[in-house]
């Protein structure tokens, strides 16, 4: 099996909701012993990858043979892609974008992020993200612009496929960080993108993979609006088949390992996630809320990691 120096230092090149970073030491803690102590996977699959905390952290760490990060976000992983191919021309455009916004005073900065943003949302019904091109690299500078300029540095598409978050006030953004992504252009030479649903993923895990899901989290409350991801339900539904993906890939001897919010936050009653994987270890650990339009919500909260060994 093929081995490669995945140690970079790259860590994530999007600020992401729902991100690990803070979780990193919580979750690796909980690896299987026997990866623990040889330090090596031979395969890795990140399903939900997002801002991949876990995914860039465990490449630097680890001896990972082969690596696969799958998400249904399409402008996400477009990212990606350009990152990996194209990291010199994205550096350039994103560059020029910084030199061009940072002067500016706060009115014409929030026009020109808006001005970005119009161009962006025109272009999502007709772009071809299959067939990749230069425009590839335009619309990865763009994500990467308004990621960095718009408002809590959230990622949000409505059901569109729009993004909608509004300008942000932010004294000196770094918009284009020239180390870290030529370092994610390093780890990523050998991960294998794919943009589709977790479950594309079945057919190649086996019993030498390491899985780990954190998929969108099931809301604490109805008034939450993070039932959305990338203009796509989930549901409590789309919960119950992850679950049964995981006894799935469970079944063929993987080993999984996934996060998700804890409903007993909000009501020590609600088994929701107890009775879905009563088959398997779970266990609750603490973490804190970093997004929120409140901020006395903003603070150390249960979330549950569940294991299968």
């Amino acid at each position: 099996m093929l081995k490669y120096d995945n140690n970079s230092g790259a860590k994530p090149f999007l600020k992401w909701a729902g991100g690990k970073t803070q979780l990193l030491k919580t979750i690796e803690d909980r690896f299987p012993d026997e990866i623990k102590k040889s330090r090596k996977i031979d395969k890795y699959f990140e399903v939900f990858v997002g801002g991949g905390a876990l995914y860039f952290d465990l490449m630097n760490n680890y001896e990972v043979a082969e690596s696969y990060i799958y998400d249904i976000n399409p402008e996400l992983i477009l990212t990606y892609n350009v990152i990996k191919k194209d990291p010199k021309e994205l550096i350039e455009l994103l560059s020029n974008l910084q030199e061009e916004y940072v002067p500016l005073e706060q009115d014409d900065r929030k026009e020109y992020y808006l001005n970005i943003r119009t161009t962006f949302n025109e272009n999502v019904k007709e772009f071809d993200y299959d067939n990749y091109s230069d425009a590839h690299i335009i619309r990865a500078s763009q994500v990467i612009f308004m990621n960095k300029t718009c408002f809590n540095g959230l990622f949000r598409l409505n059901r569109h496929g729009e993004f909608n978050v509004p300008h942000g006030k932010y004294k000196n953004p770094l918009i284009c960080d020239n180390k870290n992504i030529k370092a994610v252009n390093k780890t990523l030479k050998h991960t294998h993108i794919i943009n589709g649903n977790y479950d594309m993923s079945e057919d190649l895990i086996d019993d030498n993979s390491l899985v780990y899901l954190d998929p969108p989290y099931r809301p604490l409350s109805s008034k939450s609006n993070f039932t959305t991801y990338a203009g796509f339900e989930f549901t409590d539904q789309h919960q119950i088949e992850l679950g049964e993906f995981y006894k799935r890939i469970s079944d063929k001897g993987a080993k999984a390992i996934l996060s998700n919010s804890d409903p007993k936050n909000e009501d020590v009653n609600d088994n929701f996630f107890d009775d879905l994987y009563k088959d398997f270890n779970i266990e609750r650990v603490q973490a804190k809320r970093s997004i929120n339009s409140n901020g006395k919500k903003r603070g150390a909260i249960n979330e549950i990691l569940v294991t299968n060994y």
